[in-house]
């Protein structure tokens, strides 16, 4: 009887289930804010009506598309657009790698997929990890496993 492993499961990397929240209840905010202090003015009105439904736009694409990037041993997929999807083997990626930036005393990681002249960006909020943790993940699964015997020495 046989014990080898087989292909390495599907990883999903998806957004916090705070983030679509927090969106919400920013928008909320919003309209309870004016409601407050703006009175009859329409300019406050549509400026809070505006940006309660942009911030209620971008809380549904959390909703509708949680799964920012997935990975296998076959490939990975990627968000494109609002909500759509895109499937890359791994012949077509050309490089995975973090992106350290430090600015005004902030440092930001961005895990980076290059794909021909396209370069996707996920941040840890995109991710719910580490940009770290998901490069180290996607080298595991992106390296062929060994087949047969190892040679003799």
């Amino acid at each position: 009887m046989s014990l080898e492993p087989g292909p390495p499961a599907p990883q999903p990397w998806r957004i916090k289930p705070v983030l679509p929240v927090t969106k919400g209840l920013a928008a909320v905010a919003v309209i309870v804010l004016v409601l407050a202090f703006g009175g009859r003015d329409p300019v406050q009105w549509v400026v809070a009506i505006g940006l309660a439904v942009g911030l209620t736009v971008w809380a549904l694409r959390d909703l509708i598309a949680p799964v920012r990037l997935a990975a296998d041993g076959d490939g990975v997929t990627v968000v494109v657009g609002y909500a759509g999807k895109r499937r890359l083997a791994w012949p077509q990626v050309k490089g995975v790698r973090v992106e350290r930036r430090d600015r005004l005393g902030i440092r930001t990681d961005i895990l980076e997929v290059d794909v021909d002249d396209t370069l996707y960006l996920f941040s840890m909020h995109d991710l719910g990890a580490h940009p770290e943790e998901v490069l180290a993940a996607i080298e595991q699964l992106r390296t062929p496993p060994l087949s047969g015997p190892a040679p003799a020495r």
